[in-house]
């Protein structure tokens, strides 16, 4: 009878191994999807439904609550190719084939890995929801009137994830679909009850005991137990035992007169004394830090001493004494000057100059007339004057400022700074220098220059009713020569008839030409070239306009 039974047992799994020869053996499943005694293409076809499985969001829980991520989020990875080399595998044990035969199903499970990082992470971020924190034991202060009570904080244990089990777990059934619930483990603070007790008896009455005082910059603040114990608390030390701790934000708001001990940083600057630039000094302003503070507080109520000096935080200003004293402004390197305005355009030219007088330009930094004045209108104080507008003079607030801006071009020009922008007017104009002038207009056209050295640039202004000059101060790096072009391609001005009213302004007219200026930077010690640009200006003329 064995023996019979014996070559049923050979006959039926050598039959089974024949006929599933390169294919997948019979009763094979791969996550409950049916693959038995298939090709491997078919194999491949038949995990469609898996992929669906894998773009779907994982559902989880916990005694404590539900919770959904993607496969990403938790760091899930299916390889393919591995789960068919797997579902492809012939069994080695002849019962488990012998078996399959009669309808027992072989398990394949989908190779899964799983990115510990990602999925810590995302346990992390739903732990409110899927775990049940552990409450650390403490001591915290109520207070009536002026008095003050000292009440204990309770340990409790609390639950959380398994983690190694629930990465196992999930890996294994992630693909089933359903949803996995996760084992939990209890876990407990490190605080005990009889160290809350014996807190609660001994440092935590003797911290309100006693006032304390902190010592502020100007100023001293006694705090009776009454006005600080609420700030305080004592909690876990990380070495199984209580500290006292102080919440900063809290000590903010509690010690809201600390603020006026605080000062402002305020830089270094120049003035003019003796007819030379002079550092003025700046100072550090200070803060009020307040989590060191808070750190400082905590400490004193338990200690000997009752007294501490409130944390500043140091605010060094942009500009410091001494480093405005390393710029090297010592003497003038450029000066340049301008004349002949009418009342109304000095007016402007007065109120511009004023404004750029004492600016300084530090190394490697740009200088912009239009954004370091800022709006120039009649709430600024300037007033309507000559401008040129469309290619013939009219009026406008603000009008003479060009002038300024000339001025300002050419010191920079002969103090061998960079020019990073500047436009010449639309006709020349006989008092400035032939392609070797600028004009602004605010929001639209800027003086910009450059400050290529590795000094300071003090600039410094003057103004009279027929004059406005621009000296720069610095420590003087080289020399500047500038060749003026000859005329040529002349254009005739053309006419033009204008509306008569305060904005039309005859003229007479003058010729456009074509003109250049060279500038040709050397080196004050070596006389080496440094550089040499020549600006090709075209004028258009100016026209002849009549009022009608």
């Amino acid at each position: 009878m064995a023996a019979a039974s014996l070559l049923v047992f050979s006959a039926v799994t050598g039959a089974d191994a024949w006929a599933t020869h390169g294919r997948t053996a019979r009763g094979t499943t791969v996550a409950d999807l049916p693959l038995s005694n298939k090709v491997r293409v078919d194999v491949d076809k038949g995990l469609d439904d898996l992929r669906q499985v894998i773009a779907a969001p994982v559902r989880v829980r916990t005694s404590s609550g539900h919770a959904q991520f993607t496969a990403e989020q938790l760091g899930l990875s299916f390889d393919e190719g591995r789960t068919i080399n797997r579902a492809m595998e012939q069994p080695h044990n002849p019962l488990t084939r012998f078996l399959a035969v009669f309808g027992v199903k072989r398990h394949v499970r989908p190779v899964v890995t799983v990115d510990r990082t990602k999925f810590d992470k995302a346990l992390d971020s739903e732990r409110k929801t899927l775990e049940k924190a552990a409450v650390e034991g403490g001591v915290h202060y109520t207070v009536d009137g002026d008095r003050v009570t000292a009440h204990p904080d309770m340990p409790a244990s609390g639950l959380r994830i398994n983690r190694d089990r629930a990465a196992e777990l999930i890996a294994a059934h992630w693909l089933d679909g359903d949803e996995i619930l996760f084992p939990m483990e209890q876990f407990y603070p490190t605080v005990t009850a009889a160290k809350v007790t014996a807190t609660l008896d001994g440092p935590a009455r003797a911290a309100v005991a006693k006032p304390i005082t902190l010592k502020a910059r100007g100023k001293t603040l006694e705090l009776p137990p009454s006005r600080f114990a609420p700030l305080v608390t004592f909690g876990p030390d990380g070495k199984g035992g209580l500290a006292p701790q102080v919440d900063d934000d809290k000590l903010k708001a509690a010690l809201a007169e600390l603020g006026q001990t605080q000062s402002k940083p305020k830089s270094a600057t120049f003035t003019m004394r003796g007819g030379r630039p002079t550092v003025v000094p700046g100072n550090s302003g200070f803060t009020v830090d307040w989590p060191a503070t808070a750190s400082t507080v905590a400490s004193t109520v338990t200690g000997a001493e009752r007294a501490a000096d409130v944390a500043y935080r140091e605010n060094k200003p942009r500009l410091t004494t001494e480093a405005a004293r390393k710029l090297g402004v010592r003497e003038v390197v450029s000066e340049f000057s301008t004349s002949g305005f009418s009342q109304t355009s000095g007016e402007n030219i007065r109120r511009v100059a004023n404004a750029v007088d004492g600016a300084l330009v530090k190394p490697g930094n740009k200088f912009s007339l239009n954004n370091f004045t800022g709006p120039r209108g009649e709430a600024q104080g300037y007033v309507s004057s000559t401008i040129i507008d469309h290619g013939h003079a009219s009026k406008a607030v603000g009008g003479g400022i060009s002038q300024f801006a000339t001025t300002l071009y050419n010191a920079a020009y002969f103090a061998g700074l960079e020019d990073i922008t500047h436009t010449e007017h639309s006709y020349y104009i006989s008092r400035y220098p032939e392609a070797r002038e600028a004009t602004v207009f605010e929001g639209a056209i800027d003086l910009v220059f450059r400050n290529n050295t590795p000094f300071g640039i003090y600039i410094e202004t003057s103004w009279s009713s027929s004059a406005v000059s621009v000296r720069m101060w610095s420590t003087k790096t080289t020399n500047v020569e500038s060749v003026t072009g000859t005329r040529h391609s002349y254009t005739d001005p053309p006419k033009l008839v204008l509306p008569k009213g305060e904005n039309c302004l005859p003229s007479n007219g003058s010729r456009g030409f074509t003109t250049s200026n060279t500038r040709i930077v050397t080196d004050a010690k070596t006389g080496k070239v440094i550089s040499r640009h020549t600006r090709t200006v075209k004028y258009d003329p100016e026209p002849n306009v009549t009022c009608k």
